[in-house]
C-alpha cells in the first residue's frame, strides 16, 4: 500500500452572507486529491475538502501534513487484511504535533482524513457508508437519513418576506424541517432584535403551519448568558425543534446555567474541534442526553479517526448517536450519519456550493434522503462539486 501522489487547492466559497457573528465574503476551502495503490492492481483517488465556517489550510497542508503522510512507511498504511490503514495513515499525519490548540490544525487533518476514506472506500469497492456499517454495526445500515435546510442567514436587503420565501424554496425541494439564522441585528439593544427575530420566526411558523418541531434557530455563539436567556424565555413556548448555539462554545459553565433555565432542546458542538473538547462540554455544559443535539463536524475535527472516538466516549457517558446531527452540510457526514447511525445530517440547499447540498441524483423525500451505492463518498455523483474535484 502506497500514497501515489497528493495534490491539494484552494476554492473560493465566498458570499455576501451572514449569521450572527461572521459574514462569509472572504471564505475559502481546501480540497485535496490522493490516489492510492494498494500494491495488487489497485487504484484509487480519494478526495476531501474543508467544512464552511473555517478557511483554507494550504500551509499547513504544505509545510507539515502533506510531507508527512507522503512519508509514511507503506507497513503502516495497510491493515491486516490489506484494506487502506486510515487510521495508521492518521498516526503518522499527527506525529510530532503536541495535544490541545484544536482550531485550523483539526481542519487541515480533517481534509486529509475524508480523502483516506474516500479512497479506502473505493479500494474496496464499496460505498462509504456501507463499508462504516460493515466495520461497525454489524452491516446494518440506515435505510435513509433524515436531513434538514439550513439557511436563513443575514443578507443585505433580505426582509422577511424574502426569508419566508427562501424557506418556501427548501419545502418544495423536499425538506420538512429549516433552520434559519437569528441574533445578528447589529448594535440594537436585546429586546429590540428579540422583537425584530420574534417576527422573523413567526413568519416561517406560519408557514410551517404553527409546527415548532419543524424549526430550528441558530445564534452561531453570539449571546452572553443574558442574552441567552431572553431569548430562551420567548422561544420556549414556541417548541422550536433546537436552540442551536447561543453562548460561545467553550463556555462549558454557561451552558450549563442555560440548560437549567431552558426547557426545550438545545444544540452545540460545532465548533468543537477534537474528542477531548467534546467530552469537556458532555461533563461540564449541562446538556442533556435526553434532547439536546451534538453537532460536532467530522470534517473540521481531525476527520473520521477522531469522529470515532467521539462517539466512544459518547456512548461511554450515556449518549446515543441518534443524539449526533453533524454541522456542515457534505456527503462525508452523511455517509457517516448512515452507516453509523446518527440522528440526521445538515443541508445547505442555497449557500456554500459547491460543497453544500448532496449527490445530484439523490432527491429529498419527505425530509429524509437515501444513498447512493457507488464506492467511495460519492463526491463523483455531485456534478458542481465534482467538476471541481477532477481538475485536481
Amino acid at each position: 500500500m502506497r500514497i501515489a501522489s497528493i495534490r491539494q487547492g484552494v476554492v473560493p466559497i465566498s458570499s455576501a452572507i451572514a449569521n450572527a457573528y461572521i459574514d462569509f465574503s472572504k471564505m475559502t476551502a481546501s480540497v485535496v486529491a490522493i490516489t492510492v495503490e494498494d500494491g495488487a492492481g489497485k487504484r484509487a483517488t480519494g478526495y476531501g475538502f474543508n467544512s464552511n465556517g473555517r478557511y483554507a489550510q494550504p500551509g499547513l497542508l504544505a509545510e507539515r501534513f502533506v510531507p508527512r503522510l507522503e512519508g509514511c512507511d507503506e507497513k503502516v498504511l495497510a491493515a491486516a487484511d490489506g484494506s487502506l490503514n486510515v487510521a495508521g495513515a492518521w498516526a503518522a499525519i499527527m506525529r510530532n504535533e503536541k495535544p490541545g490548540g484544536h482550531g485550523d490544525r483539526s481542519v487541515a487533518v480533517g481534509v486529509l482524513d475524508m480523502a483516506l476514506w474516500d479512497a479506502a472506500a473505493k479500494l474496496e469497492g464499496k460505498p462509504l457508508w456501507r463499508l462504516l456499517a460493515d466495520r461497525h454495526r454489524g452491516g446494518e445500515a440506515d435505510e435513509a437519513a433524515w436531513v434538514y435546510a439550513a439557511g436563513g442567514y443575514y443578507y443585505p436587503g433580505k426582509g422577511v418576506d424574502a426569508l419566508v420565501e427562501e424557506m418556501k424554496r427548501y419545502l418544495g425541494l423536499g425538506y420538512t424541517t429549516v433552520k434559519m439564522k437569528i441574533g445578528g441585528a447589529p448594535g440594537t439593544p436585546i429586546k429590540d432584535a428579540l422583537r425584530e427575530d420574534l417576527a422573523r420566526i413567526e413568519a416561517v411558523l406560519e408557514l410551517l403551519d404553527g409546527d415548532g418541531s419543524r424549526l430550528a434557530v441558530d445564534v452561531n455563539g453570539r449571546f452572553g448568558l443574558h442574552a441567552a436567556l431572553a431569548y430562551g424565555a420567548a422561544l420556549e413556548p414556541l417548541k422550536l425543534r433546537w436552540y442551536e448555539e447561543p453562548l460561545d462554545p467553550l463556555d462549558y459553565a454557561t451552558h450549563a446555567t442555560l440548560a437549567e433555565h431552558y426547557g426545550p432542546p438545545l444544540a452545540t458542538g460545532e465548533n468543537l474541534f477534537s474528542m477531548l473538547d467534546a467530552r469537556n462540554l458532555i461533563r461540564h455544559g449541562g446538556l442533556r442526553p435526553d434532547r439536546d443535539i451534538l453537532q460536532f463536524d467530522p470534517a473540521l475535527s481531525y476527520g473520521l479517526v477522531e469522529y470515532l472516538r467521539t462517539l466512544e466516549m459518547l456512548v461511554q457517558h450515556g449518549w446515543s448517536p441518534r443524539r449526533c446531527v453533524p454541522h456542515g452540510g457534505h456527503q462525508f457526514a452523511l455517509n457517516i450519519a448512515v452507516g453509523l447511525g446518527l440522528g440526521g445530517n445538515e443541508s445547505y440547499p442555497e449557500v456554500f456550493a459547491p460543497f453544500g447540498g448532496f449527490a445530484s441524483t439523490t432527491p429529498v423525500v419527505d425530509g429524509r434522503i437515501r444513498m447512493p451505492e457507488m464506492p467511495g463518498i460519492g463526491f463523483e455523483a455531485k456534478n458542481d462539486l465534482w467538476a471541481v474535484l477532477k481538475d485536481l
